[in-house]
């Protein structure tokens, strides 16, 4: 019999779409990698009133980025590369980068870099370089949008000329200095192509998906798998994230993801069923193995998940905080637990999606948890946050 705290927590959940703040919610809870929990509600296409399916689609966004993290991981323990060799040894558009001064107003306000970048900072997220749309005014991020590094509309790129257009602008700091979100993963993915002489989606299938078994989980959608395809949405006030009302903002039909794409992109460009992703996070805390598949060893997934910034630096957006949050190879890590969050958080390791695919694993309390949904932007979001509470409350 289902208890009143898991009760209250679908609850919220089908009141989110009651209201049509979001379209659709899925949220699962693994105790090890057994299924405590499972609720689904809301629309595959909320126009046309289509109920979401167990085995529906979703744009994985920045989920993505676990994935090639671990990728890049497995050619690390091939040997093809230390993480503190410069990753000029392996794409030399970045072997003389310049940096911003700390107070430029003008991309050309420059000096010299005292470091190389290495395969450390690439997958930390401390190389220097940015997004170009988390602070679009700023010096780095509008040079990003005007000199052709807008990944929203990059359908020309390919991994390879994005990183050798985004090595003609300097970084925002010193490598290993501070920590901003960036293209960073997407260089991480060039860096598996060139490493392992593969193309990027292929390299993902043979040694990622096909030995978990994620058939599903691609970087497009192709025509006889568009009807599990969810329709993405956006609220009709960007600033209000609670305010009812939405707007059609991707078609599972006509939209990006139905047609192959030049930019595989490592940073977000994948689409996953929750059974395919269910595998990729169940072989994560069994270290690094899932039915028999074998995709990293324990000791390269504890790396990982050890803080490999700077001393005082963290992990900080200029929209919302992140407290006692640093970063390891892939992976934000929760170091610091304050006095109002559970003990059981300490340790635990995590990312999501920009369109609400919220993943965490907590070793110490032995829970994963899964909560989705397709909302543009979803990934700082009320909802995800209370599933989380409601999840450590029950189970932490």
């Amino acid at each position: 019999m289902q208890d009143d705290a898991l009760k209250a927590m679908h609850e919220r959940m089908d009141w989110y779409v009651d209201q049509s703040i979001l379209p659709c919610c899925e949220t699962l809870v693994l105790k090890g990698t057994e299924i405590v929990d499972h609720h689904r509600t809301g629309y595959l296409d909320l126009d046309a009133g289509t109920p979401l399916p167990e085995n529906a689609i979703y744009r994985m966004y920045s989920n993505t980025k676990l994935v090639t993290s671990v990728a890049l991981m497995q050619l690390y323990e091939q040997g093809r590369f230390a993480l503190d060799d410069p990753i000029s040894n392996h794409l030399s558009a970045f072997a003389s980068p310049r940096v911003l001064r700390p107070d430029a107003t003008s991309i050309d306000e420059t000096v010299p870099c005292e470091r190389p970048i290495t395969f450390r900072h690439a997958l930390s997220h401390s190389a220097g370089w940015s997004y170009g749309f988390i602070e679009p005014e700023s010096v780095i991020d509008a040079a990003y949008l005007t000199g052709g590094l807008n990944i929203f509309a990059a359908a020309e790129l390919t991994l390879e000329t994005l990183c050798d257009r985004l090595a003609g602008f300097p970084l925002v700091y010193q490598p290993g200095t501070s920590w901003r979100y960036s293209l960073a993963t997407d260089v991480c993915a060039r860096l598996v192509e060139v490493l392992s002489g593969q193309r990027f989606d292929d390299y993902l299938k043979a040694s990622v998906f096909e030995p978990l078994g994620m058939m599903d989980t691609d970087f497009w959608v192709p025509p006889a798998k568009r009807d599990r395809f969810i329709a993405m949405y956006a609220p009709v006030d960007l600033l209000d994230p609670m305010k009812g009302g939405l707007n059609r903002a991707d078609d599972p039909h006509q939209g990006e993801y139905c047609a192959e794409r030049a930019l595989l992109s490592g940073g977000g460009g994948l689409v996953s069923t929750v059974s395919d992703y269910l595998s990729f996070l169940r072989m994560l805390v069994r270290g690094g193995e899932w039915q028999g598949a074998r995709v990293l060893q324990p000791e390269t997934l504890a790396l990982m998940r050890r803080n490999v910034l700077a001393a005082d630096v963290g992990v900080s957006f200029p929209m919302w905080a992140m407290p006692g949050t640093t970063f390891g190879l892939g992976f934000a890590l929760k170091e610091t637990v304050a006095a109002d969050e559970p003990a059981a958080m300490a340790g635990e390791y995590h990312w999501g999606g920009m369109a609400g695919t919220h993943t965490w694993m907590a070793p110490d309390a032995d829970l994963v948890g899964v909560c989705l949904t397709q909302l543009m932007p979803g990934f700082w979001h009320p909802f995800s946050h209370e599933f989380k509470a409601a999840v450590y409350q029950r189970f932490g």
